[in-house]
């Protein structure tokens, strides 16, 4: 859900998420919006959707999610990852696993806004390569008593950091089908969460072949639907394809609605 200041509040969901037999809760990302119009909504509408502008950091909204919740995983989709520091973003996602007691799931992507990315100070054209940085750099603060990290556009010194995460955080990369994500998959990341899974039948036998030449089992990664209207005919497609779990879309909005969307799919889960 796009958790927004108008919107049913994330304790109160993530406490009807966990109730009605879910596994997960995912909040997604963006620090703010320009007015300017560089690059169009990625939905295809002519005028970017208002919960956009209104979204909650997921960090703080996923911090008051698990103080009401024991169970579910509590995951960002997707946090822009480019977007942000690395050092206080992997305190951050560490101090978060170590409060909920192991239970965080970063998905991160690349970034469709050019205006946004720009206000970051980021080149917007090196936002994949920043972002993989990134991401080698938390790693390393949350797995290694000393952590280093020299990178074209990361530095690290040998630095201390605590706490670390309960367990290894799983890092799940957003994005759509094609040579360059699967790439970046392979090498760094543990999923792949694709917008509402369309094309996935395709896609992943080209994902495996990446997989395999980087000597990774591709039957260890993550696939990930995400955003995804469910019908039992969807699931059953994706069931077939080897995906085990998916993240349901649900609106941007008050309790009632918000309520009837999860007793909807509570039913097709049943």
């Amino acid at each position: 859900m796009f958790a927004t200041d108008l919107s049913m509040p994330p304790a109160e969901l993530a406490r009807e998420v966990e109730a009605r037999g879910f596994d997960s809760l995912y909040l997604p990302e963006h620090t703010h919006i320009p007015a300017s119009r560089k690059t169009p909504p990625p939905t295809g509408d002519a005028e970017l959707a208002d919960e956009y502008k209104r979204t909650l950091d997921p960090f703080v909204a996923l911090a008051q999610a698990a103080v009401t919740t024991t169970r579910i995983e509590l995951g960002t989709g997707v946090c822009l990852v480019a977007q942000r520091e690395p050092i206080v973003t992997a305190k951050q996602v560490a101090t978060l696993d170590h409060l909920s007691g192991g239970r965080v799931v970063l998905g991160v992507g690349f970034g469709w806004n050019q205006d946004e990315a720009e206000n970051h100070g980021l080149v917007f054209g090196e936002r994949r390569a920043v972002a993989r940085e990134h991401v080698l750099a938390m790693r390393r603060l949350w797995e290694d008593d000393v952590a280093s990290y020299d990178g074209a556009h990361t530095q690290l010194a040998p630095s201390y950091a605590w706490p670390k995460p309960r367990r290894r955080v799983p890092l799940l990369l957003g994005g759509g089908a094609g040579p360059k994500l699967f790439e970046h998959l392979a090498e760094w990341a543990d999923g792949w969460m694709p917008i509402g899974g369309a094309g996935l039948a395709a896609a992943l036998p080209e994902l495996r072949r990446a997989m395999q030449a980087r000597g990774r089992d591709p039957a260890t990664l993550r696939v990930v639907p995400f955003g995804t209207l469910p019908d039992e005919g969807k699931l059953a497609h994706y069931r077939q394809l080897g995906v085990t779990e998916t993240v349901f879309r649900v609106p941007s909005a008050g309790r009632d609605e918000v309520l009837a969307a999860l007793d909807r799919w509570a039913r097709l889960i049943a």
